[in-house]
């Protein structure tokens, strides 16, 4: 399995605005070779920020990477550069990718 994430710097006044762009954003995930799951998670809040970070599973690196390539990823991001121009994020989105080296179940 390949987890990608990416992390983003929030204006904390505008928390709303940002988790109510992804609630209702079209994702283009569903159906996609090796897709496994997303989640978008809400973390810490700084003085200066809240941290967000996107959270998709695939179950090939090769996956992720075709997906990035994709006309969906393409659809998927179309208005993401415009939010940042406003200040809705405080510089550019961290990426982060993961082999999974162990997995343990719950019961």
């Amino acid at each position: 399995m390949f987890i990608a994430m990416n992390r983003f710097r929030v204006n904390p006044q505008r928390v709303d605005e940002f988790e109510k762009l992804w609630l209702e954003r079209e994702t283009h995930l569903q159906g996609l070779p090796g897709f496994v799951e997303f989640h978008m998670l809400r973390g810490p809040e700084e003085e200066d920020h809240v941290l967000y970070a996107s959270h998709t599973i695939w179950q090939t690196r090769a996956d992720f990477e075709a997906w990035t390539h994709s006309e969906a990823f393409r659809a998927a991001h179309a208005n993401a550069g415009q939010s940042r121009r406003e200040g809705l994020y405080l510089g550019p989105p961290k990426f982060e990718g993961f082999e999974v080296i162990q997995t343990i179940g719950g019961d």
